[in-house]
């Protein structure tokens, strides 16, 4: 399982919270990159409810700081 930014970004406007099913009935009506859906199936499932993609992905930049991008400069 890998995740990258543009993979886990499929998943903002996820109902949250959400079960792994959920998540995944989800990216496969969002059209999300068969990816996503391969990533949700490989998390291992104890019937857990998640608040967020931070629960599924913890490095998931939760800030613009996370980003490194200046405006300025453009």
């Amino acid at each position: 399982m890998y995740w990258t930014l543009e993979l886990a970004t499929k998943l903002e406007d996820a109902p949250w919270p959400a079960t792994k099913d959920e998540l995944i009935d989800y990216a496969m009506r969002s059209g999300a990159p068969m990816e996503v859906i391969e990533n949700l199936q490989e998390i291992e499932d104890e019937g857990e409810t998640y608040e967020s993609i931070e629960d599924i992905w913890p490095d998931y930049p939760t800030n613009d700081d996370d980003f490194f991008f200046n405006e300025d400069e453009y």
